[in-house]
């Protein structure tokens, strides 16, 4: 994935709740809101290796369950996919539009490009 926080968040987007309530709260504050390891330490009256710790163990536990179940990784895939065929769709119908102006065509490709919208939801 690009980037550590775009890769957390969706890792967390994916598996946050199996987080303890603690978890969540800094694993959001740390990613989320962008505060520190020493602003969420000083906030919670803990030592900022404390915050480290619950943070890394949150971490760990959400990649883990993504090892284990691939979701996001099947996730990023099938986006990808569903990509790759509503550009052809959008290229199949300006090329039905210039050379065949077949209104068969134009029904399946409404089709094609309302399946990709409902798989999207």
């Amino acid at each position: 994935m690009k980037n550590q926080t775009y890769r957390m968040t969706m890792l967390y987007d994916f598996y946050g709740e199996l987080l303890t309530e603690r978890q969540k709260e800094f694993f959001d504050l740390y990613y989320n809101e962008d505060l520190s390891l020493a602003e969420i330490a000083e906030n919670n009256g803990i030592s900022r290796q404390g915050v480290r710790d619950v943070i890394v163990r949150a971490e760990g536990i959400m990649q883990e369950v993504e090892d284990k179940t691939g979701l996001i990784r099947r996730f990023m895939a099938m986006k990808e996919n569903l990509d790759k065929i509503e550009h052809a769709a959008a290229e199949l119908k300006t090329l039905n539009y210039r050379q065949y102006e077949n209104p068969l065509i134009d029904t399946y490709l409404g089709d094609i490009t309302d399946a990709v919208a409902a798989l999207r939801e």
